[in-house]
């Protein structure tokens, strides 16, 4: 703020020099309630880190922040300080607005100091300057300069006080101009009062009157008035006029249909001169002056829908936002031109540099995703100027703006927040026009955003809003009021509901067939979600069989090579798969394959997503190392097309290292842990497919060795899993799970018999008692129980599982084959080894059929089936089947994957329990290095083999192997088996 003062200038006969100290000007008196701030220390800091005076500061920042108080406080100071050695003998304030006020000012001094004369105010205020210009001989005079408002920079040519070891200049100015930090000058920055400065002015001042209010109230009020200094002031005098209390004061400010003007007093405190829209009202038209001329106030008007704390450069360099610039261009002379000339992304930039350069916004381009801050109240101030009609278009413009700037895939999470942050401002100032047609496209945008960045439980909180503002604007049967419960429905299936997704969708869908008809593409797209979701239920077969129903239609109406055919050929494929023909699936994705390279070439997406897809469905028929082969490919292809930052690259990358680590753990779990940091980078931590490799990490270092590290891990992602997901998600369980199963594998199975018997009833209740993860959870717990010393138990407990899995999997289901699997292994660990290898006998042709004979499961049935059989007294049997085995497991798995090793560990010990000791020590002894080199020396099988050398040593008569330093266990149980006794991966979410 600032006190404008007349000077005069008196003419007759030169006069004598006034004497020192003298005055000219008028110092404003201090506001009542004056705060001190930090930036009245950084002025009376007289001497720089250099040793150097600091000659000229000039205090830069927007109206009402309180620089002409700073500087009045500084001069006061300054000026009672005479007698000290940092004294003054001159002190000169002018209100520096123009620069006619500058040269009426500095002639005054000339006439009172240095006899000018008064006639000629040019040469007057010339006299002054060389006057207070050091000289060596002359008396050093000591002064003080305050040039208060200085208005634009290019006032002070020729006018800017000389530098001097006795003089000081200091400058107020809303410009931010470089010219002013020219020649040493130093710059400070004035910014808003802190909360706690804020609170101090307003009790204070309340205080001074009587009032005393609650500090949470004037903290309150603080916030909404942006701990603006000069607002902060007419809201103390307004709240003394009126009698009103904050909490009315406060509604009145939220109430949009008042103007800020009518919340400032009738009469302004402390010999402020315009309230609080007019402070500013000079600024806008200053800077509409500034090149491009007429460009500066419709980008703050554009600027005023937005966020106040950050608006990203892009969204304001966007095509709408230039059509915009370029239509509502301030007149600035009488020959404008009747057509608008276009705006370019430089007119733009520039304009928000004029600006900046006004301090009516900070710019800050090296933030782009917030490059651009505007204070609420100008905002405020700018919206209510703005007649119905170009508020209306201003705020669909600031729509289009948004939506034209946000990228369909979100690489920076930075970016996306910014853009959903901006949304809702705008929302919150213009819902209504948002809504006028239906909604905005940028409204759906917004939950689009919330889910893909990993918030599924916000996307949901936002369409459900989004569903009741619908339901009060728009018909019910409004096309956009459709979407929204699509769309609501969808993100209610990704966090964790997927029996409630399909029931929405279901419940819609008559009312989209009704509305859009049959054939419409947002019809199909219902059917399709809701085949989706039901597999996602637990009902995979209905999930096939609807899209089987569904495909043809599509084709009918879109035809054979959209988009949308594609896609839900594609997931009735996978459904298929996931129903118990992988073989199948792989076929059709191949022919699927072929398909899209010719119809949509080898970079679309389709095509691309189909490579993944024919990649899981090789590995998961058998071929981990087909498909880690086939999925490196695509990952150098991801890179090229997409960049290393696209979730679609970040996923190929997860999945090489699940292939890779069926062959090798080790470089899996470091595969994963370089990727996990990547992932928080562009994700954040709490994103799903973070918190799925942080999973999955736990997972390799787990298979590499380390079942203890690996429970140690899920025990500390468990409870981030809860935060983000909540108890009951799916993911939340599987992790539960997983952690009962690595307790299980490091040395508890009755401690993880008893977490899966706990979990089992939450699972049921979540996904329903025919879910595959319910049918896996009663596996796993069968299987540990059996660990844990029941075999009788775990083996009951897989009888009553396997006609469920039957009935809801089907025979052929690879979950079902591997029940039959581990009954038929803990029968016979139960003490009937012989019913078990005719159970495995019995199961080998139909896991041979489903999953082809090199499928790990069918490798795993062979290893089992000879061990019963070495068991139920043919061990010469069991060694003959296992080295016919034992050279297809190294072809498929690799010579140091740990079935292979296992493999090798079994033929040893059912040589020396077919009578050959000595070649199962020897085969022992050659198998003890090659599992220290790749498990490590304290791996479970190490120690292992290393206990079955010496048992096997002392059985061949090596006496000086002591036989008390171990007994023979059962430690060289296949383990290959527990494969397949897993909770299920979380892999395979992604």
């Amino acid at each position: 703020m600032s006190v404008e003062t007349l000077t005069m200038v008196q003419h007759g006969a030169p006069r004598e020099p006034a004497p020192w100290p003298h005055q000219i000007g008028v110092i404003p008196a201090q506001a009542r309630s004056f705060q001190h701030r930090a930036e009245a220390e950084q002025l009376r800091a007289t001497v720089d880190g250099g040793g150097t005076a600091v000659l000229g500061q000039v205090l830069t920042g927007m109206g009402g922040v309180g620089k002409t108080q700073l500087a009045a406080d500084y001069a006061h100071t300054a000026w009672e300080d005479g007698s000290r050695a940092g004294g003054l003998d001159i002190l000169v304030w002018i209100v520096a607005s123009t620069r006619e006020a500058i040269v009426s000012s500095y002639a005054q001094a000339g006439v009172d100091l240095c006899r000018a004369d008064p006639s000629d105010p040019e040469k007057a205020a010339e006299s002054f300057l060389a006057w207070i210009t050091p000289k060596s001989a002359a008396r050093p005079c000591r002064w003080l300069i305050v040039l208060d408002d200085v208005t634009d920079p290019a006032d002070l040519h020729r006018l800017w006080p000389p530098a001097s070891p006795h003089g000081r200049t200091l400058v107020t100015t809303r410009r931010r101009d470089a010219a002013l930090a020219a020649d040493g000058r130093h710059t400070v920055e004035v910014g808003l009062f802190t909360e706690a400065e804020a609170l101090t002015y307003l009790t204070t001042s309340l205080a001074a009157h009587g009032r005393v209010e609650p500090a949470d109230r004037l903290t309150g009020l603080a916030g909404d008035l942006g701990h603006l200094p000069l607002a902060l002031a007419q809201a103390v005098a307004y709240l003394i006029d009126s009698g009103d209390d904050i909490v009315s004061y406060r509604a009145l400010l939220a109430d949009r249909t008042t103007m800020l003007a009518d919340t400032v007093p009738d009469r302004l405190p402390d010999g402020q001169a315009r309230p609080l829209a007019a402070a500013w009202s000079l600024s806008i038209d200053r800077a509409d002056t500034l090149r491009p001329a007429g460009l500066a106030r419709p980008m703050l008007q554009l600027a005023a829908m937005l966020d106040a704390n950050g608006i990203p450069h892009d969204v304001l360099t966007s095509s709408p936002a230039l059509t915009h610039l370029a239509a509502h261009r301030t007149r600035t002379g009488p020959h404008t031109a009747t057509e608008p000339a276009p705006a370019s992304p430089r007119d733009a930039v520039l304009a928000l540099r004029a600006l900046h350069r006004l301090s009516l916004i900070d710019h800050a381009p090296d933030t782009p995703h917030q490059a651009v801050r505007v204070h609420q109240l100008i905002q405020r101030t700018v919206r209510d100027r703005l007649p119905a009609d170009q508020y209306k278009e201003l705020a669909r413009t600031a729509a289009d703006a948004l939506l034209d700037a946000w990228p369909d895939i979100e690489l920076d999470i930075n970016l996306a927040q910014a853009l959903r942050t901006n949304t809702a401002s705008l929302a919150d100032h213009a819902q209504h026009v948002l809504w006028e047609t239906g909604a905005h496209l940028v409204l759906l945008r917004t939950g689009r955003s919330l889910g893909e960045s990993g918030h599924a439980s916000a996307a949901v909180d936002h369409y459900r809003s989004l569903a009741v503002t619908a339901h009060g604007v728009l018909a019910p049967d409004h096309p956009d009021a459709l979407t929204v419960r699509r769309d609501l429905a969808g993100w209610q299936g990704s966090t964790g509901d997927p029996v409630g997704a399909a029931a929405a969708l279901a419940e819609l869908l008559p009312h989209v067939e009704r509305v859009l008809g049959p054939d419409h593409p947002d019809t199909l797209t219902t059917r399709r979600d809701l085949a989706g979701w039901r597999g996602q239920a637990g009902d995979p077969v209905g999930a096939a069989a609807a899209l089987a129903e569904l495909l043809p239609h599509v084709e009918r109406v879109q035809g054979p090579d959209h988009d949308d055919t594609l896609t839900t050929r594609n997931r009735l494929i996978s459904w298929r798969g996931i129903t118990g023909d992988p073989a199948g699936a792989a076929a059709a994705t191949e022919q699927m394959l072929t398909d899209l390279e010719q119809v949509k070439g080898p970079d679309h997406p389709l095509t691309l997503s189909a490579r993944m897809g024919l990649a899981r469905w090789r590995g998961i028929t058998g071929d981990p190392a087909g498909a880690a082969a086939a999925t490196e490919q695509l990952l150098t292809d991801l890179e090229r097309l997409k960049g290393s930052d696209h979730p679609l690259t970040l996923n190929t990358r997860g999945n090489l290292a699940f292939w890779r680590g069926k062959a090798n753990p080790v470089g899996a779990a470091a595969a994963v842990a370089a990727l996990l940091p990547d992932l928080e980078r562009v994700n954040g931590s709490d994103h799903p497919d973070t918190l799925n490799a942080r999973g999955n990490l736990a997972r390799w270092r787990g298979e590499a060795g380390d079942p203890a590290g690996a429970a140690a891990s899920l025990a500390e992602l468990l409870p981030d899993r809860e935060r983000v997901l909540g108890p009951d998600h799916p993911d939340t369980l599987t992790t539960r799970g997983n952690l009962a199963r690595w307790r299980g594998e490091a040395g508890d199975p009755a401690g993880a018999a008893a977490s899966l018997a706990e979990l089992l009833p939450d699972v049921e209740r979540v996904l329903g008692p025919d879910h595959p993860d319910t049918l896996t959870t009663r596996s796993n717990l069968a299987h540990f129980r059996g660990e844990a010393g029941d075999p009788a138990g775990a083996a009951a407990a897989y009888a009553e599982l396997l006609p469920d899995l039957e009935r809801v999997l089907g025979p052929d289901h690879s979950l079902t084959l591997t029940t039959r699997s581990n009954l038929a292994r803990w029968r016979g660990e139960a003490g009937d080894p012989a019913g078990a290898a005719a159970s495995l006998a019995e199961l080998l042709p139909d896991v041979e059929r489903v999953l082809g004979p090199d499928h790990s499961l069918t490798l795993a049935t062979r290893s089992n089936l000879a061990h019963f059989r070495g068991e139920a007294e043919d061990p010469a049997g069991a060694a003959a089947s296992l080295a016919e085995l034992l050279p297809d497991v190294e072809r498929v798995l690799g010579p140091d994957h740990p079935d292979a090793l296992t493999t090798r560990s079994n033929l040893a010990h059912f040589r020396g329990e077919a009578g050959d000791p000595a070649g199962a020590a020897a085969a022992y002894a050659e198998l003890l290095p090659d599992q220290e080199r790749v498990l490590g020396p304290d791996h479970p099988d190490t120690l292992t083999t290393r206990s079955n050398l010496a048992v096997w040593r002392g059985e061949a008569g090596d006496l000086e192997k002591p036989e008390e330093a171990v007994r023979r266990n059962e430690g060289w149980l296949s383990r290959s088996l527990r494969h397949f006794l897993k909770a299920r991966n979380e892999n395979d979410r992604s």
